[in-house]
């Protein structure tokens, strides 16, 4: 059971499904083949999916592809995933754009089925919106994150992922339902990156002595993770501590800002959505999974709106201009474009550097 939402990627449905930001939520794929790829070790952002059941047009396709370690169909079942074929999709869609996200109730069962049951029961669930689902995919504990980007060797079939030597800078993520992909792109980037569990304390985090802040994606309602969350971003601001947010940790920086959030009727998910730079002019093609946005004109003088949607023109993106911080609602670490918002890393550090720099000349 949870809310139904549909995704418009053609491929990426192994990082899609193991996204933690999908915990509470039901996929349907727009894309009608869904299994080509097949499933790797390489591929997975989280080692538990949190998302509970998918939706197909077709029967799940065999992988054709040198990197296939799996069948897709075998690691549902091993993960204990539910889903349904031979669904019109198309139709499915269009009621969720034009209806918004309904609650919906996935059965198995080799008996009958009470149907009845099943529909008070979706309609009695309470919905995302006030939930917080940080606390059920953040970590239990802190712990240092060592892996890179990858390097692959085709002809091994292997992956190098080992991190560099010179890690240059301190990061302590904070892990509303962290990506694994971004972590490698924070090493890549030169960072050192610890992460640490969503409820960690002002007093905890800044013990780390970090040289950087990152906040990560997640599901849920922001303003029900921000209960929590939101004291500990104020005080990272008031230390001025450089600041990336993305995705969820960009909508809990907007409420730290004082700023208000809201949920979307349908939300964006795919990897086909153009986002514009208000500062530079360019249009980035970029991958998107949320369900709430910022309210831009809730924001503070102090805050400047840097993205948009031209999907809808929804904020995606804001910075402060008296302190090094900044976020995305999208997520850079993805390559849908492929590496149109990979900067967005090299942004942060060069923050990092500069205020390194203003530290040691003062």
């Amino acid at each position: 059971m949870g809310e139904l939402c549909f995704n418009t990627s053609m491929t990426g449905y192994q990082e899609i499904t193991t996204d933690p930001s999908y915990a509470g939520q039901i996929i349907t794929f727009t894309f009608p083949h869904i299994g080509n790829v097949g499933i790797n070790m390489q591929d997975i952002e989280t080692v538990k999916p949190s998302v509970r059941g998918v939706v197909l047009r077709e029967d799940i396709t065999s992988p054709a592809n040198w990197r296939a370690a799996g069948h897709l169909e075998d690691w549902l079942d091993r993960n204990g995933l539910v889903g349904l074929s031979g669904v019109d999709t198309r139709a499915l869609t269009i009621r969720i754009r034009d209806g918004g996200a309904p609650n919906a109730v996935i059965c198995h069962s080799k008996g009958d089925i009470d149907v009845d049951a099943l529909i008070k029961q979706a309609r009695a669930w309470p919905g995302l919106e006030g939930m917080d689902l940080a606390k059920e995919v953040t970590c239990a504990e802190s712990y240092e994150w060592r892996e890179n980007v990858w390097k692959w060797f085709p002809e091994r079939k292997a992956a190098h992922m080992r991190a560099p030597n010179n890690l240059r800078h301190h990061v302590v993520a904070v892990d509303y339902g962290a990506k694994q992909n971004i972590l490698r792109c924070l090493v890549n980037a030169g960072c050192r990156v610890t992460v640490v569990p969503a409820t960690i304390t002002v007093d905890e985090l800044l013990g780390l002595k970090p040289d950087g802040v990152f906040l990560s994606n997640g599901p849920g309602d922001p303003a029900a993770t921000g209960i929590y969350a939101v004291p500990t971003i104020k005080a990272v601001l008031e230390k001025k501590i450089p600041l990336f947010g993305i995705c969820l940790g960009h909508q809990i920086l907007a409420l730290a800002l004082g700023g208000k959030t809201t949920k979307m009727p349908r939300g964006h998910r795919g990897a086909n959505h153009p986002v514009k730079d208000l500062q530079t002019g360019k249009v980035e093609i970029t991958s998107q999974n949320h369900g709430f946005c910022v309210l831009p004109e809730s924001l503070p003088s102090t805050a400047e709106v840097t993205h948009v949607s031209l999907f809808d023109g929804s904020n995606e993106g804001l910075r402060l201009k008296d302190s090094p911080v900044f976020s995305v609602q999208y997520h850079p670490e993805a390559s849908p474009g492929p590496h149109d918002s990979h900067y967005l890393f090299k942004r942060f550090v060069d923050m990092i550097e500069a205020h390194k720099s203003a530290r040691k000349a003062a």
